[in-house]
Parts: C-alpha cells; sequence; structure tokens
C-alpha cells in the first residue's frame, strides 16, 4: 500500500513540476505582436478574410494530389512485373492509366484548366 501511495505522490509531484516549469517557460511578451499574428499562407491576417480565394490555386493543389497519389500507386507496380504474368500487369496498369486520362480529359472539357477567363 505504501509503494501505491509513494508512486501516486511522485507521479502527481512530477506533474505539477513539470506544468508549473512549462508555464514559466511559455509567458508571451505582449510587447511583439506583429510575431503573434498567425501566418496564414501568405495572406495579411490582419485584412477582411472575406477576401476571394484563387480557384486556380485550389485546382493545382488539388491535381498535385491526384497525380502523387497515381505516383504511389503505380510505384508498387514496377515490382509486381516479377511477381505476376506481363499479360495481366499491362491490363490493370493501363486500365489505371486510361481512367487518369479520362479524368484529365474531364477536367480539360470542362475548362478548370483555364488559367484566365
Amino acid at each position: 500500500m505504501i509503494k501505491i501511495m509513494l508512486s501516486i505522490t511522485l507521479s502527481m509531484t512530477i506533474s505539477l513540476l513539470l506544468m508549473v516549469i512549462c508555464s514559466t517557460i511559455s509567458k508571451k511578451s505582449k510587447n511583439n505582436r506583429e510575431k503573434m499574428t498567425p501566418f496564414e499562407c501568405g495572406f495579411d491576417p490582419k485584412s477582411s478574410s472575406r477576401m476571394p480565394f484563387s480557384m486556380q490555386f485550389f485546382m493545382v493543389a488539388m491535381m498535385f494530389l491526384i497525380f502523387d497519389v497515381e505516383i504511389v500507386i503505380i510505384l508498387p507496380t514496377i515490382k509486381m512485373i516479377q511477381m505476376s504474368e506481363l499479360y495481366m500487369w499491362f491490363i490493370v496498369t493501363s486500365t489505371f492509366i486510361i481512367i487518369l486520362m479520362m479524368g484529365l480529359y474531364h477536367e480539360w472539357k470542362n475548362g478548370i484548366l483555364e488559367w484566365s477567363n
């Protein structure tokens, strides 16, 4: 029973000590207001937050994510050449690339890839 009480007391003491040290170290200075403002992707945090967002930036980010995931999916298929039949590997990889090309054509047809109106 004494060991349990000792371990509880010790853990509470260490926790309180760490909280006190953390609160004293993290005191924020009110003098440096510019450093305390959040940085949001190049936008001025003191201006209006209702500014229009560039859809081209959003679409470039989405296309990067799509093609990044595509590379992650295609890279293991290179290793699969050794483990499967070449004909089956060719069918699966070709189907995957055709689906991606159809999506790219759809974006192009809808004018998403246009940079100016």
